[in-house]
């Protein structure tokens, strides 16, 4: 198929599967009139990468589950350098939990503080959109 079919397929764009190609994460397979061309294995390359960058993986934390495919395993998670990827992740994701627990804490102290300064009094006025509430 050619690039285009392989961009509706893929869900994006000829751009992204030209950046992608630039990268080392596509093939560069030509036809015999210099055309892009690709087949159901490529496809299975972008699902792949489109998924794990929905799970908020960078571009080149995708490599390794890439090559995974190419080198003809069944998913691209079963190298062990994309179990590495995945341990990253999982600790990357765990500090960012502990850092927004703490903003949590933070956020909803202020909270009790800003309504136990005004028990009983009257209800503020906030204006949005020039709209009093």
């Amino acid at each position: 198929m050619r690039i285009g079919e392989l961009a509706a397929r893929a869900g994006t764009t000829t751009r992204t599967l030209r950046y992608y190609e630039s990268r080392g994460l596509l093939p560069a397979r030509r036809d015999e009139h210099g055309y892009r061309t690709y087949d159901e294995s490529d496809l299975r390359l972008l699902r792949q990468i489109r998924t794990l960058r929905d799970f908020g993986f960078d571009l080149e934390e995708t490599r390794p589950f890439v090559e995974c495919l190419r080198a003809g395993h069944p998913e691209g998670d079963s190298c062990p350098a994309s179990l590495l990827v995945y341990r990253r992740k999982l600790a990357e994701l765990d500090a960012l939990i502990g850092q927004l627990t703490v903003v949590r804490a933070q956020v909803g102290a202020q909270l009790a503080r800003a309504e136990a300064a005004v028990p009983g009094g009257p209800e503020p006025k906030c204006e949005l959109g020039g709209r009093t509430w």
